[in-house]
């Protein structure tokens, strides 16, 4: 089983910044991919950005440019730093990881939220 916990949420004024981190636990292949997805209540899950063990990127069109995704040292981890905040980027965010052979994992959630 794997376990997702993120950290780093909170509240911040627009257009400043936070970052968020996820340690995963459990059975871990190094060969996965880590990421970010967010979710509004009453909402479906939105991807925000995705990096896979060899190094390659995805991020959704809405943070391009203002969010950055990076891997620590132990492959286990994640983080997400977030610039230039706006409003409408407060949600739930939730780490991501899936497996080689394609199983996925969520984390509960940091609750990030921006005023304006």
């Amino acid at each position: 089983q794997v376990q997702l916990v993120e950290s780093g949420g909170g509240l911040v004024q627009a257009g400043g910044s936070l970052r968020l981190s996820c340690a995963a636990s459990g059975t871990i292949s190094n060969a996965n991919t880590m990421g970010w997805f967010r979710k509004d209540p009453g909402k479906q899950r939105d991807l925000v950005a995705t990096l896979t063990y060899s190094g390659s990127t995805k991020y959704a069109d809405f943070v391009k440019g203002r969010f950055t995704i990076s891997r620590g040292n132990a492959k286990n981890t994640v983080y997400l730093q977030m610039n230039g905040l706006k409003p409408e980027d407060s949600a739930a965010y939730l780490c991501y990881l899936r497996s080689p052979w394609g199983r996925e994992y969520w984390g509960k959630g940091t609750l990030v939220t921006v005023s304006s």
